[in-house]
């Protein structure tokens, strides 16, 4: 067995990751379609080997024609600077051949005991290195092919974007979730623990990996806090503390779970990806959640991120709204409004983080989730707060100048919101506040004609006694705009219930000529595989629809009917019991003939199998 420092650890490690990251790593001098050189091989490259004079860097990988990226390992931490050293000599000799150039170099240091840092940079000509970043922050993974490409052909150092593979992201969030189990850290406690670490990281320094127990959990505690005291959020401090097990050999175990965290986090640059464009931490926070049923632990259900992006591209959410969620979570609805106001309007967002952005969480340790979510977008002084959200409400404030919201024990006057974003816990006892409860109190909370999008059972819109007086109320004092029938497994594992989302304008009674927009999604992009969800395409319906409900929600204009599937019908005045769904306003889905051809070859083919199976039973009786 190899020892704990050995450079061999480093190789498997780092040929592993490249081949999660789709890389060949097959050797190009045997294989057209090879990109990765392992130390030997090189030399037998005639383009790369005369110029490392029999020296053997761990990897070259040709990530294209005539370009190489140059990768060095060694067994610890402290030789980091050592191997991205002797990385950059290779890759300047290399240089000396003026027909190729090594581009890319890289410094990997660690084992599996310890983890892995790494160091990567591009290489000029001139010999002076740029360590690759993104958003000013040095990269902590491997790069993929599309990054590595990226940098080549803008001749860069500076990633532009920073996509994880759902698969890579499922892949560490999964092997997170096993190494908290081997700590005997319970499901209810790893959403926590993951926050306390991922605070920890903001720092620009490592917490000290070869600490004893006590040491290092006292470290990332304090680095914890001092992230929440900056941001004002100390009092959820307590929330997320690290606390050590009392014996010795549990101790140990539980740093070692922790240190190997650290790293697999590392891996897929979650540093800085911290505020960036893509909701790298919502989508990790999802998967770790979900399918470490860690979600059902704490009692929520998490809603999508391609749903909570897609609400409020609906809702056409701006830079002047004060967006509210009553039920939010770990922030999903809020970090998606966010990055749709950063994305267009990126001069103004400290404005609207700090002034428009409200969200009540009743759990604390999922509270202190939000809050994280939040901090990493930029947005330190965010206005998320525990509490019950039907003990106190917002109103109407002007701070600096611009629109905003307090909140205030009392009822309020002046309410302030102008869009809902919200997925209220779903009733699933008697006992249960109801989910229009929720959409009750949001809309007491929102401006004339401010917009609510909310995510509901769809027996709420259909059932009756209390759900159907709730119904004739809206619609006298509310218009109803959109109804949207979402897949039956869009909350899987977590639940198993058939969802609708309405939209609705506030304070303006629903005339009896007023049109909705009636919806059925079938196709989210996402499909069911080996217990999970994946993205399989991202052009689906919900991506197909957006434009027009949109346009219909904003601006009142109607797109084309789909039948079927997307249809504008005013309510249907026999509906005495008001079962407002779209199952009842869409007209049959017309059937393509390749569909009548196709279901009428598998009824034929069924028909023909039963026929021999009879043919054969009756030829058994009459032998026998």
């Amino acid at each position: 067995m190899p020892p704990r420092n050995s450079e061999f650890n480093s190789y498997v490690f780092i040929k592993n990751d490249l081949k999660d990251l789709k890389w060949n790593t097959k050797n190009p001098n045997r294989d057209v379609t090879g990109e990765v050189y392992t130390q030997q091989e090189c030399l037998d490259n005639p383009e790369i080997g005369p110029y490392l004079n029999r020296q053997k860097p761990e990897y070259v990988i040709k990530v294209r024609e005539g370009i190489f990226w140059v990768i060095e390992a060694k067994g610890s931490h402290s030789l980091l600077d050592q191997a991205f050293s002797e990385a950059k000599n290779y890759g300047a000799a290399i240089n000396l051949n003026n027909n190729i150039q090594a581009f890319l170099i890289s410094g990997v240091a660690g084992n599996d005991i310890d983890g892995y840092l790494l160091k990567t940079a591009i290489l000029h000509r001139n010999g002076n290195t740029e360590l690759v970043t993104y958003n000013g922050s040095p990269i902590t993974g491997l790069l993929s092919r599309d990054q590595a490409n990226y940098l080549i052909e803008h001749q860069t150092a500076a990633l532009n974007e920073l996509v994880t593979d759902e698969g890579i992201l499922l892949s560490i969030a999964e092997r997170i979730n096993e190494e908290l189990h081997k700590a005997s850290i319970n499901k209810d406690k790893r959403a926590s623990v993951m926050s306390s670490i991922l605070l920890s990281m903001v720092s620009d320094t490592l917490p000290n990996f070869d600490a004893s127990p006590n040491v290092f959990i006292r470290d990332v505690n304090n680095r914890a806090e001092d992230v929440l005291i900056s941001h004002s959020k100390r009092d959820y401090a307590e929330e997320i503390e690290l606390k050590l097990p009392v014996e010795l050999p549990a101790q140990e175990k539980f740093k070692a779970a922790l240190v190997r965290v650290f790293f697999l986090l590392r891996k897929i640059n979650i540093k800085a990806a911290m505020n960036g464009g893509q909701d790298l931490l919502g989508k990790f926070y999802e998967v770790f959640l979900k399918y470490g049923n860690g979600a059902k632990d704490i009692g929520i259900v998490l809603t999508p991120r391609h749903i909570t992006r897609f609400a409020c591209d609906i809702l056409d959410v701006k830079i002047d709204d004060v967006v509210f969620d009553p039920a939010c979570g770990t922030g999903g609805f809020l970090v998606a409004a966010y990055d749709k106001v950063r994305s267009e309007d990126f001069e103004s967002l400290n404005s609207f983080k700090k002034y428009k952005i409200f969200g009540i969480e009743q759990a604390a340790n999922v509270a202190s989730l939000a809050i994280v979510n939040m901090i990493f977008r930029g947005d330190g002084k965010n206005n998320i707060i525990n509490n019950d959200c039907f003990s106190i409400n917002l109103n109407r404030k002007i701070r600096n100048g611009e629109l905003s919201a307090e909140y205030i024990s009392e009822d309020n006057d002046r309410p302030p919101v102008t869009k809902v974003l919200m997925n209220p816990p779903f009733a699933l006892k008697v006992d249960d506040e109801k989910e229009y409860k929720f959409i009750e109190y949001a809309m007491k909370q929102m401006t004339v004609g401010g917009l609510l999008f909310a995510i509901l059972p769809v027996s709420v819109m259909y059932s009756t006694g209390a759900n159907f007086n709730w119904r004739k109320k809206v619609l006298l004092q509310n218009t109803l705009l959109s109804v949207i029938s979402l897949p039956g497994e869009l909350f899987y594992p977590q639940a198993s219930v058939e969802p609708v989302a309405i939209i609705i304008k506030k304070g303006i009674p629903h005339l009896t000529s007023q049109k909705i927009a009636w919806v059925r999604i079938e196709d989210d992009g996402y499909i069911k595989l080996k217990k999970r969800r994946f993205l399989a395409n991202e052009i689906s319906q919900l991506t197909r629809y957006e434009n027009p409900l949109k346009e219909f929600i904003t601006n009142n204009i109607e797109g084309h009917d789909i039948p079927g599937m997307f249809q504008f019908k005013e309510i249907n005045a026999v509906d005495t019991n008001l079962e407002l769904i779209p199952a009842n306003y869409l007209n049959n889905k017309p059937i393509l003939t390749t569909e009548t051809t196709a279901e009428m070859k598998r009824i034929f083919a069924e028909m023909t199998f039963q026929g021999i199976k009879r043919e054969l039973h009756n030829e058994d009786i009459r032998i026998i």
